[in-house]
């Protein structure tokens, strides 16, 4: 019985109040704009797209379609410019998805064309974020 007794209050420790840590992932901020489209712009998926096996672009194309939310709260109906720039990546993103491009595992055809677009895209973007001040 005091086994009993010892396991349910040790089990209820688990649950004890602490701070919760912030949540990792998701959209990244406007101020995290122009590091994530750093990092981005450094990927193999999109220095050399036309080389790369679609399916081994998923996570940069997952990570790539967390921008053009990003960019339109960046331009918060301001800027009309980076909204249609957004607006090209978010087309060029699900060119990639609609194609199941995720199982694709050759490079060439639409899939490789949707990479060579969505890394146009994400230059185009890339150019009008670093063009203008940083946000807050």
């Amino acid at each position: 019985m005091g086994g009993a007794l010892l396991v349910l209050v040790l089990s209820g420790c688990g649950n004890e109040a602490g701070p919760t840590p912030p949540r990792q992932g998701g959209e990244p901020g406007p101020d995290a704009l122009p590091t994530k489209l750093a990092a981005l712009t450094v990927d193999q998926c999109y220095a050399s797209p036309r080389t790369q096996l679609p399916k081994g672009c998923e996570k940069y194309v997952t990570e790539v379609g967390n921008v053009p939310g990003a960019a339109r709260k960046r331009a918060n109906d301001r800027d009309p410019q980076l909204v249609a720039e957004a607006g090209k990546l978010e087309q060029a993103v699900g060119a990639f998805r609609s194609a199941g491009c995720t199982t694709v595992p050759a490079a060439g055809g639409p899939c490789s064309q949707a990479l060579v677009d969505i890394a146009g895209a994400l230059s185009g973007l890339k150019k009008q974020v670093d063009a203008r001040p940083t946000s807050g």
